[in-house]
């Protein structure tokens, strides 16, 4: 019987190569190589077997390979434990154990309830509601995390806190700044001026995180993007646009023969980038102010008569603005108004402005709870973004492109 032709496979594959004769009996002579005749590679009388045995070893080492990479953990802040529980359900997973309590004096106590050494923990924490409490949680627990040996920290902001203070505005004597919430400042007739003594919040708030150990930041339509900027570690701005798009076209019956409009002219990019999506047209409102001391009147550039108006902004806090916007839309013809909004904040007097508007419907998603928005007011409607955080968590963990998700919406 002719000797087993020898072929060159890799050491790792040696066992698996070897004939059933080579497992016992004395050790066979070396070769010129140094190796013992029983240590080289031979080809098997059993090809389908030795393939077995290779795809076995082959399976076992790539299990080695992914046990090292971190397991993942996933903590929920109080903020929006609706959220984190969603995303984790669409995960598979199950939430973090975490305990948050508050001393007597209303300092913030947080105890992660579990180990977090060597993990890819995700914390998710919406910027709403307490605003500076829910801020001072999430710095706390990704510190506490960070200093219990945690691999990589990513902090799930849904709604940026602080993201309207990312620069320094002019101010009239009417107190309305450029980025619309209004300043009580008390300034005289025609007076202007700029706010030199202001703080740029967005970048202090970016600042903090950073300190506070967060390797990587999740986030949804940021009021301006240049926040991005701001941080020296990573940020993946979501963007809502491909929800809504499946929003209007599944529950807008008239969607081809509607009007993207944009409340004011700081939006004008957001509403082109959805109205070629539809294939539809756009118009804007521009605020125009007649004298310092006077309300600024609404211009609207763009023809709606006889169209579905829809509005679309990245948020809304007391909704002046969008109301005004919805008058003016149908004093302009326009046969419907609806108003799509990442952020529905809903401070003051929201909920009952938009009761009293005309508006058929105001969609907002649910990176801020809307539980109580949408029981005090049936114009509300939300939209589940819970799929895109999601997705954008199981692809960072995995080391996956996020960029699938700027224009398509996972299912």
């Amino acid at each position: 019987m002719a000797a087993p032709r020898r072929m060159g496979f890799p050491q790792c594959y040696q066992s698996a190569w070897r004939p059933q004769g080579h497992l016992s009996g004395p050790p066979a002579a070396p070769t010129s190589s140094g190796c013992p005749s029983s240590m080289m590679p031979v080809l098997s009388s059993h090809p389908v077997r030795a393939k077995t045995l290779i795809s076995a070893n082959l399976e076992k080492s790539s299990v080695v390979l992914r046990s090292r990479m971190p397991n993942i953990k996933i903590f929920s802040g109080t903020s929006h434990p609706d959220l984190a529980q969603r995303i984790v359900d669409r995960l598979g997973i199950d939430l973090g154990k975490v305990v948050t309590k508050k001393f007597s004096n209303l300092e913030t106590c947080v105890e992660i309830g579990e180990s977090v050494r060597g993990e890819d923990v995700y914390i998710v924490q919406s910027g709403s509601g307490e605003v500076n409490d829910n801020l001072m949680e999430l710095l706390i627990m990704i510190n506490a995390c960070k200093i219990a040996s945690a691999s990589r920290v990513t902090a799930v902001i849904p709604c940026f806190p602080y993201a309207r203070q990312d620069k320094k505005d002019k101010v009239s004597a009417t107190g309305d700044g450029e980025a619309g919430p209004a300043y009580p400042l008390k300034l005289k007739v025609n007076e202007w001026k700029f706010r030199s003594r202001a703080p740029i919040s967005a970048k202090l708030v970016a600042n903090m995180l950073s300190v506070a150990g967060a390797d990587h930041i999740i986030t949804m339509d940021l009021h301006a993007s240049q926040i991005q900027g701001f941080f020296d570690i990573p940020v993946d701005n979501l963007y809502a646009e491909p929800a809504v798009l499946k929003w209007i076209k599944e529950n807008i019956v008239e969607w081809r023969n509607s009007i993207i409009v944009s409340p004011d002219a700081g939006g004008a990019k957001r509403v082109t980038s959805i109205a070629d999506r539809l294939n539809v047209e756009f118009a804007l409102i521009h605020k125009e102010r007649k004298k310092a001391n006077e309300v600024a009147s609404m211009v609207l550039v763009g023809d709606v008569k006889d169209r579905v108006a829809i509005l679309v902004d990245d948020m809304a806090d007391t909704c002046g603005t969008i109301c005004h916007a919805a008058e003016k839309l149908l004093e302009a013809g326009a046969t419907k108004v609806y108003a799509i909004l990442t952020h529905g904040i809903f401070s003051g007097p929201a909920v009952s402005r938009i009761n009293n508007a005309c508006f058929e419907a105001v969609v907002v998603t649910n990176t801020i709870p809307q539980e109580q928005h949408m029981k005090d007011c049936p114009k509300i409607q939300c939209i589940d973004v819970s799929m895109m955080f999601a997705e954008a968590v199981r692809r960072t963990h995995n080391g996956e492109s996020v960029s699938y998700l700027f224009s398509n919406v996972p299912y």
